[in-house]
């Protein structure tokens, strides 16, 4: 049994793929002036909630090694989506970044990566305080 819980699984797995965001967002803003640039997108909430959902009630196993990935290590097999972004207008010289959009999209990430370390804080805090016992 593993020490680390589905949740504390699901919060890494977040924070790895806000960082990739992070990186892909902040290669666009760098490239807004760059023509014929095509900003990227980066999406994996569908994907982790997905693969979330399958850890329930009834957990499904695979019975054979080329089955999809489910059940106890199925977090690990989850990928983000990188792809131009179809979501904004190509300007003259045919850069599609929207520095607005890019901006918005950096705060928010940021603001999620800040809440999901928070929440992993306070688990290995729980941990730390059973192993010690309180003291």
């Amino acid at each position: 049994m593993s020490m680390f819980d589905k949740t504390t699984k699901a919060l890494e797995k977040s924070l790895d793929f806000m960082l990739l965001r992070q990186n892909v967002v902040s290669a666009n803003v760098a490239n807004a002036e760059t023509p014929g640039y095509k900003a990227k997108k980066v999406d994996f909430e569908e994907k982790l909630s997905s693969a979330l959902d399958l850890n329930g009630p009834n957990q499904m196993k695979s019975a054979a090694k080329g089955h999809f990935p489910v059940g106890h290590n199925h977090l690990n097999a989850i990928t983000a989506d990188v792809y131009d972004n179809p979501d904004v207008a190509m300007n003259n010289d045919g850069n599609t970044v929207d520095m607005e959009k890019e901006m918005a999209t950096l705060n928010e990430n940021s603001i999620r990566y800040k809440a999901a370390t928070q929440l992993i804080n306070k688990k290995l805090g729980k941990l730390k305080y059973a192993i010690t016992g309180g003291r």
